[in-house]
């Protein structure tokens, strides 16, 4: 929560804030997100305007996760910017009227409680929105092998000579064919011998 009565309710007053949170719970998705015991470091501009508190900030904070090709975890640094509108509880009706013409829902509006602003939900929503959702360590990563999960980037040569199982029967019919030339040739050579013996 951020106080906003130093800043007052003049149209055009302004104030700038850097602090330094702790990172709120699962902030992030299944493969990468902001440690539960990082800190995020908060610049924000909150600018005082007709209807209630503009706020204008730059986020940034550690990410740590798994490359999803590789499995191998890593880490990145985040920075996002945001902007959100928090509107005074009393300039709702105001704010109906303004807004009569335009498709904006009740619920997407955030209202300031008692001169506080809750940044959390503008947070994370900036947050969430700016990860990556395949991160991976590097852009080449060659992922892992399907067969035996070996890491390909620490073996480049790595290679199975595995058969497809849709050309196994051919394989087994291709090393029949082969021994059937063999008997044939023999045949042959003999026949050959015994015209040259008469």
């Amino acid at each position: 929560m951020f106080d906003t009565r130093e800043l007052g309710r003049r149209p055009g007053a302004l104030k700038r804030l850097s602090r330094s949170i702790a990172a709120p719970v699962n902030l992030g998705i299944e493969v990468i997100g902001v440690p539960a015991d990082a800190t995020v470091e908060l610049d924000l501009r909150l600018e005082s305007v007709m209807e209630g508190v503009l706020v204008t900030g730059t986020a940034r904070a550690p990410l740590t996760g798994e490359c999803v090709r590789c499995l191998e975890p890593l880490e990145r640094e985040l920075e996002v910017d945001f902007q959100e509108m928090y509107s005074y509880p009393d300039a709702d009706a105001w704010g109906r009227e303004a807004d009569s013409d335009d498709d904006v829902e009740e619920e997407d509006r955030l209202f300031l409680e008692e001169d506080l602003l809750d940044l959390e939900p503008v947070l994370r929503d900036a947050v969430v929105l700016a990860l990556p959702l395949q991160p991976v360590c590097r852009e080449d990563c060659p992922g892992l092998c399907s067969e035996c999960g070996a890491r390909l980037a620490d073996e480049p040569d790595h290679h199975h000579d595995a058969v497809d199982m849709r050309w196994a029967a051919l394989q087994g019919l291709a090393g029949t064919i082969r021994d059937g030339e063999k008997d044939d040739m023999g045949g042959a050579e003999a026949g050959v011998d015994e015209k040259q013996e008469k």
